[in-house]
């Protein structure tokens, strides 16, 4: 597992004195600005950088690098994974989990039949969805989309094992 936990990404220039978009995958998207230290990736490099300001705008977010002040040095930083150290994340409630400790997990039935490994999640709406890529030993080569629902669909996670338990019919 990474020490590495991607919580943004810096996107496209926003305005003519240094600010960028920013898309933020926390919850709510402003809690992006309340970690310290944030770590940008360039290339295969991280290292800190410095938010000087980061707010709202229509329903995403802006941001002011310090030290980039101008258009012209945007272009820099467009594209770049922002993370935290995963120690930065706060401490969970028994029984909660974050979606980067789900993925890779190896996802078994409770018949014991073995459905593949969670690649990614996806926020529906009603409800998470872990997306199943087959694996080797799984069942099929059929990647599944499964309902996060805590109790109906997922009886466990064991994350020592690297196990997720799902009550879920394999010919779904």
């Amino acid at each position: 597992m990474s020490e590495w936990v991607v919580v943004g990404k810096l996107m496209s220039p926003f305005g003519v004195k240094g600010w960028l978009k920013l898309y933020s995958h926390t919850q709510p998207i402003e809690n992006i600005a309340t970690y310290e230290p944030l770590w940008m990736k360039q290339g295969e490099c991280w290292q800190p950088i410095n938010l000087e300001h980061v707010q709202r705008h229509g329903k995403g977010l802006v941001a002011k690098i310090k030290g980039c002040d101008n258009r012209d040095q945007t272009p820099a930083y467009i594209g770049c994974d922002l993370a935290i150290k995963r120690e930065q994340l706060p401490a969970l409630e028994q029984g909660d989990f974050y979606w980067t400790q789900l993925e890779g997990l190896k996802v078994v039935t409770t018949a014991g039949e073995f459905l593949g490994i969670v690649d990614h999640l996806l926020e529906t709406g009603s409800n998470d969805v872990l997306v199943v890529h087959p694996a080797t030993g799984s069942i099929d080569q059929q990647e599944r989309l499964i309902p996060y629902l805590w109790e109906d669909v997922v009886t466990a996670v064991d994350l020592e094992r690297g196990e997720m338990t799902v009550d879920w019919d394999k010919d779904f």
